[in-house]
């Protein structure tokens, strides 16, 4: 009789589909001595190699465990920056080349998938590499409609595969002690989150230019209605003020702080109850994203939450737990309070309270992790999906310009058809379409 010996890839898949859950990872799928075989490294592969896929696809290389094999996008100029990173790492740019990410989703050789492309295509890629089985670190925001993230999350529900999320806040010490002080009561009950975020941008139209002969911008466009090149439009700050391609920073950038005003208010799985907001919108230009807002949602059982765009008055950048003994602010890299003593009382130090929020020092990590022990990562779909409602809902209050009644349960307006219309994805250019689930 021959022994079956399994290999990494066939015992992780086989965990998955029976949803088992191992505590640990035996010894023969990390190879001798508990070290990562040529042949056990979990397989990549990139769809978008822009400015964020690259700082994604760097901290894949870094993982002793992985193997970016694949790399996937429309502009022959980042494919050539993407392989001279892969070379750096590596000693070789031996890497697949391709313009279709349905060829390499299609790939039975690739474990999973990071995807960083302009948020207009977040939703289609996305769901055609779950649905090969493709564990994905998807990059922040979900999609340009609430229902296109809902069929994301229904493919990895059926699929069981592991869903990481681009909130890299929740991988951030200060930001999970933050929280921690919240839940744990140090504040008081908590009467307010402010969370505040960049605006968006205003500037002039974009005058077309011929389509230069490194980018395929039919492609590039894909399932958004066809608009004139300008190479400007492709760099990540101006086409994410555009509408065509994004919902702007209110979603862009709102996504990472409101995830954390979510994760400290203890409502990852639920949301708002209402929501009412203002915004303003630029009047002419190239860039038509929503510019400024102020929105407040409300919370059956959670503190109100307050959301902003910076510059507001009597607001800072990042996200301030406001409770009736004090308060406590975050911010990348910083972290202070009303009192500064406060933070320095052991009783507040992060791993001393009781209530203890799960610990993820880096995001890559976490989702390898995560894939490797068959179980959730730090910003799933089901946190990833409540999370970028948020965004979704303010917008659409903002243009309603009343007060929108929720139900989290059924995720739909209450009291709005017209705001319900406006959960549902836009209708896509050309033969673009959603994948069935």
């Amino acid at each position: 009789m021959r022994t079956f010996k399994p290999t990494r890839r066939s015992f992780l898949k086989s965990m998955l589909a029976t949803g088992a859950a191992p505590w640990f990872v035996p010894a023969h799928v990390l190879g001798a001595n508990r070290q990562t075989t040529p042949s056990n490294k979990i397989t990549v592969g990139v769809i978008g190699v822009g400015s964020q896929g690259q700082n994604d696809m760097t901290n894949f290389l870094s993982q002793d465990d992985v193997r970016v094999t694949a790399i996937c996008d429309v502009n022959q100029r980042r494919i050539a920056s993407a392989r001279d990173r892969i070379a750096k790492a590596y000693g070789s740019a031996d890497v697949k080349v391709l313009a279709d990410f349905r060829e390499l989703n299609a790939d039975a050789s690739i474990d999973a998938v990071l995807m960083a492309l302009p948020v207009h295509w977040h939703s289609v890629p996305a769901l055609d590499a779950i649905l090969h089985g493709k564990h994905i670190f998807h990059e922040k925001p979900m999609a340009l409609s609430f229902g296109e993230a809902r069929r994301v999350r229904e493919a990895v529900r059926k699929k069981r595969v592991v869903f990481q999320f681009g909130t890299q806040q929740r991988s951030d010490t200060k930001f999970r002690w933050a929280c921690e002080l919240a839940l744990n009561g140090r504040l008081g009950k908590i009467k307010e989150i402010r969370v505040s975020a960049p605006g968006g941008k205003s500037g002039p139209a974009f005058a077309e230019q011929p389509v230069p002969d490194y980018v395929d911008w039919n492609r590039w466009v894909g399932p958004a209605p066809m608009t004139p090149f300008n190479e400007e439009k492709l760099k990540r700050d101006n086409h994410e003020n555009i509408t065509n391609f994004s919902l702007g920073m209110i979603s862009c950038w709102g996504i990472h702080h409101l995830d954390i005003a979510q994760w400290g208010n203890g409502t990852d799985a639920t949301g708002p109850c209402s929501i009412e907001g203002t915004g303003e919108f630029p009047a002419a230009g190239g860039f038509d994203a929503i510019q400024r807002w102020k929105v407040r949602f409300e919370f059956a059982n959670a503190a109100p939450v307050t959301f902003v765009c910076d510059g507001t008055p009597d607001f800072h950048h990042g996200i301030r737990f406001i409770g009736d003994a004090g308060w406590v602010h975050v911010v990348r890299g910083a972290i202070g309070a009303a009192d500064e003593a406060f933070l320095r009382d052991p009783q507040n130090k992060y791993d001393t309270m009781p209530v203890k929020l799960p610990v993820s020092n880096n995001h890559t990590r976490n989702f390898l992790d995560a894939i490797k022990n068959g179980t959730r990562a730090i910003c799933d779909i089901e946190t990833a999906v409540r999370s970028d409602s948020l965004c979704q809902l303010a917008l659409i209050a903002v243009k309603q310009g009343r007060k929108l009644r929720w139900d989290p349960q059924a995720e739909r307006f209450t009291n709005d058809d017209a705001a319900n219309a406006m959960l549902q994805p836009r209708t896509f250019r050309g033969d673009w379409k959603l994948p069935e689930v």
